[in-house]
Protein backbone atom coordinates (compact mmCIF):
# COMPACT_ATOMS: atom_id res chain seq x y z
CA UNK A 1 0.00 0.00 0.00
CA UNK A 2 1.15 3.54 -0.81
CA UNK A 3 1.64 6.29 1.67
CA UNK A 4 -0.97 8.99 2.11
CA UNK A 5 0.12 12.61 2.22
CA UNK A 6 -1.84 15.63 3.26
CA UNK A 7 -2.59 18.05 0.47
CA UNK A 8 -2.05 21.77 1.07
CA UNK A 9 -5.39 23.38 0.21
CA UNK A 10 -4.34 27.04 0.29
CA UNK A 11 -2.66 27.18 -3.11
CA UNK A 12 -5.46 29.15 -4.78
CA UNK A 13 -5.58 31.87 -2.13
CA UNK A 14 -3.83 35.23 -2.62
CA UNK A 15 -0.66 35.92 -0.66
CA UNK A 16 -1.32 37.88 2.55
CA UNK A 17 1.23 40.02 4.42
CA UNK A 18 0.25 42.31 7.32
CA UNK A 19 -3.27 42.82 6.04
CA UNK A 20 -2.32 43.44 2.41
CA UNK A 21 -3.37 40.80 -0.11
CA UNK A 22 -2.07 39.82 -3.53
CA UNK A 23 -1.03 42.68 -5.78
CA UNK A 24 -1.50 45.24 -3.00
CA UNK A 25 1.63 43.90 -1.29
CA UNK A 26 3.67 45.06 -4.28
CA UNK A 27 1.81 48.38 -4.35
CA UNK A 28 2.71 48.84 -0.67
CA UNK A 29 6.39 48.07 -1.26
CA UNK A 30 6.39 50.50 -4.18
CA UNK A 31 4.80 53.18 -1.99
CA UNK A 32 7.42 52.65 0.72
CA UNK A 33 10.28 52.91 -1.78
CA UNK A 34 8.79 55.95 -3.54
CA UNK A 35 8.24 57.71 -0.21
CA UNK A 36 11.78 56.92 0.87
CA UNK A 37 13.27 58.29 -2.36
CA UNK A 38 11.03 61.38 -2.33
CA UNK A 39 11.85 62.07 1.33
CA UNK A 40 15.59 61.56 0.79
CA UNK A 41 15.62 63.92 -2.19
CA UNK A 42 13.70 66.54 -0.20
CA UNK A 43 16.16 66.14 2.68
CA UNK A 44 19.13 66.56 0.37
CA UNK A 45 17.79 69.48 -1.66
CA UNK A 46 15.66 71.54 0.74
CA UNK A 47 15.70 70.75 4.44
CA UNK A 48 16.11 67.72 6.69
CA UNK A 49 12.95 68.35 8.71
CA UNK A 50 10.81 69.05 5.67
CA UNK A 51 12.18 65.88 4.08
CA UNK A 52 11.16 63.89 7.16
CA UNK A 53 7.64 65.32 7.00
CA UNK A 54 7.41 64.53 3.27
CA UNK A 55 8.68 60.98 3.88
CA UNK A 56 6.13 60.27 6.61
CA UNK A 57 3.26 61.89 4.68
CA UNK A 58 4.06 60.02 1.44
CA UNK A 59 4.37 56.62 3.10
CA UNK A 60 1.35 57.00 5.39
CA UNK A 61 -0.83 58.54 2.68
CA UNK A 62 0.12 55.86 0.17
CA UNK A 63 -0.56 52.99 2.56
CA UNK A 64 -3.92 54.45 3.60
CA UNK A 65 -4.84 54.88 -0.07
CA UNK A 66 -3.85 51.28 -0.87
CA UNK A 67 -5.79 49.95 2.12
CA UNK A 68 -8.86 51.80 0.86
CA UNK A 69 -8.44 50.40 -2.65
CA UNK A 70 -8.04 46.90 -1.25
CA UNK A 71 -11.46 47.01 0.42
CA UNK A 72 -13.04 47.09 -3.04
CA UNK A 73 -11.45 43.74 -3.88
CA UNK A 74 -8.45 42.31 -5.68
CA UNK A 75 -10.01 42.87 -9.08
CA UNK A 76 -10.98 46.48 -9.70
CA UNK A 77 -14.46 46.76 -11.14
CA UNK A 78 -16.32 49.87 -12.16
CA UNK A 79 -19.31 50.43 -9.95
CA UNK A 80 -21.50 53.15 -11.38
CA UNK A 81 -23.54 55.16 -8.92
CA UNK A 82 -26.77 56.91 -9.70
CA UNK A 83 -30.14 56.24 -11.24
CA UNK A 84 -30.24 55.15 -14.87
CA UNK A 85 -33.43 55.58 -16.89
CA UNK A 86 -33.64 53.67 -20.15
CA UNK A 87 -35.88 55.09 -22.81
CA UNK A 88 -38.56 52.67 -24.02
CA UNK A 89 -39.18 52.60 -27.75
CA UNK A 90 -42.82 51.53 -28.19
CA UNK A 91 -42.57 51.50 -32.00
CA UNK A 92 -40.31 48.45 -31.94
CA UNK A 93 -42.52 46.55 -29.47
CA UNK A 94 -45.13 45.86 -32.13
CA UNK A 95 -42.65 43.66 -34.01
CA UNK A 96 -42.73 41.11 -31.24
CA UNK A 97 -46.50 41.18 -30.76
CA UNK A 98 -48.99 39.43 -33.06
CA UNK A 99 -47.87 37.65 -36.13
CA UNK A 100 -50.00 37.69 -39.23
CA UNK A 101 -50.60 34.40 -40.97
CA UNK A 102 -50.12 34.13 -44.72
Amino acid sequence: MGRQFQVYKGLQRPLVYRGFKGKYIYWGVGTLLAGLVLGAMTMALINMWLGLIVLIAAVAGGLVFIAGKQKKGLHIKTRPTGIFIHKVNFKNLSRYGRKTSI
